[in-house]
């Protein structure tokens, strides 16, 4: 009797496993066809130590202005509690490695850095467009429930992408993965599908600190662990304000993100070559000269950066920045479009604009200066005239 009763359950153990077997290989089919060089699967539960570390993170403010991290910390410490419903997280990771180390252009003070991965479109869009395909195409062959997630989200993707096998979160805090270094976008589908998981990867960094080394504003108080407030990515990108006067002159000529730590990572060498459909970065984008970004007014910098992640910045905040390479460059061909910057409608390019002004021309003619510029009512640009040593 006992067979009789055992074997209806074991075809339909084998049968619910074909199914997975079947549904794990097509979703795994469609990330190549849409150019993912990674696809591996972890399960909603995968991360069971991501509440205590975003607790610390949050509790140390380390994350700065950054307070949807704390709005959202259940949510997003939690798959679970994002969406009660699902069962398995496909992670997915999209090479965007440089042909060359980017930190080689730190050393062309007339250019301006851009961080690699705003080199071209923005790869939210990308990447959500090539998740929405797939999740469109699998709902229909599962019949089960998807969504799909890119990074604004509140998902924490580097610890599931640990726990699905991408790769580990390295000393810097970013993904590192064997076979493509730390150059990954990552992206995910929930699902109420029962799909084949991944073993996690174990960390691979061993006695290696040259992430740590490289960043040029000490932003890591211990290894794995990021004091957002001294990250150059995060200064010139999500702080609002005046950027303190005591990182300008380590951001040099930095103006949008940081990759030093990125690029300094010994596994990028082991990279396997770039997808076909890798995002390849502008023309334009490579290597822009300070001075023609100092041009910039709000309908020219929308329409030159169109598309592009740098646009949701504003423009601002970016000639902000653009003025700290300014600065830093030593160029005084520079000083007569910063000159016309001192008196810009925007608060915070003003005062950027008399710090560059204060480093780039002689101590006589910036007190001459000093001496015809208009009445200025903004306490922030007040403080950068008291600053450079102006009552």
């Amino acid at each position: 009797m006992r067979t009789l009763i055992s074997e209806p359950v074991d075809r339909e153990e084998e049968k619910a496993l074909r199914r997975r077997a079947k549904l794990t290989a097509f979703i795994r089919e469609e990330a190549a066809a849409q150019g993912f060089d990674l696809c591996r699967i972890t399960s909603a539960d995968s991360i069971p130590q991501a509440p205590e570390r975003l607790d610390m993170f949050l509790a140390e403010g380390h994350h700065g202005t950054m307070e949807w991290l704390a709005e959202t910390r259940d949510r997003r410490s939690d798959p679970r509690v994002l969406w009660d419903q699902v069962n398995s997280v496909v992670m997915f990771g999209l090479n965007y490695g440089p042909d060359e180390d980017p930190r080689t252009l730190l050393d062309k003070p007339g250019s301006a850095a851009i961080s690699v991965y705003a080199r071209n479109r923005d790869y939210h869009d990308v990447i959500k467009g090539r998740l929405k395909e797939i999740a469109t195409r699998f709902a229909a062959r599962a019949g089960e429930d998807v969504k799909v997630f890119v990074d604004t989200a509140p998902v924490m993707e580097k610890p599931l992408a640990e726990a699905a096998g991408l790769g580990w979160q390295g000393k810097h805090t970013n993904l590192v993965s064997r076979s493509h270094g730390s150059w990954l976008f990552l992206g995910s589908i929930f699902t109420t599908a029962d799909l084949e998981l991944d073993a996690p990867e174990t960390d691979h960094c061993g006695s290696c600190r040259a992430c740590l080394e490289a960043c040029p504003t000490a932003a890591f108080p211990a290894p794995y662990r990021l004091d957002a407030r001294r990250c150059i990515s995060y200064l010139t990108i999500e702080h609002k304000g005046p950027i303190e006067p005591h990182f300008r002159p380590m951001i040099g000529n930095r103006i949008y993100g940081c990759d030093d730590c990125l690029a300094a990572c010994p596994w990028n060498k082991f990279a396997a070559s770039a997808s076909e459909m890798k995002l390849k970065a502008r023309e334009d984008l490579k290597e822009p000269s300070v001075a023609f970004l100092l041009t910039l007014d709000d309908p020219t910098f929308r329409s030159f950066f169109s598309g592009s992640p740098v646009k949701r910045i504003g423009r601002d905040r970016f000639v902000r920045n653009v003025l700290i390479a300014a600065g830093n460059s030593g160029d005084r061909a520079l000083i007569p479009q910063v000159e016309k910057l001192a008196s810009d409608p925007s608060p915070v390019v003003r005062g950027m604009a008399v710090w560059a002004l204060k480093r780039l021309m002689l101590d006589e003619e910036f007190l001459l200066f000093a001496q015809r510029r208009p009445t200025e009512t903004d306490p922030e640009v007040q403080e950068e005239w008291k600053l450079a040593g102006v009552s």
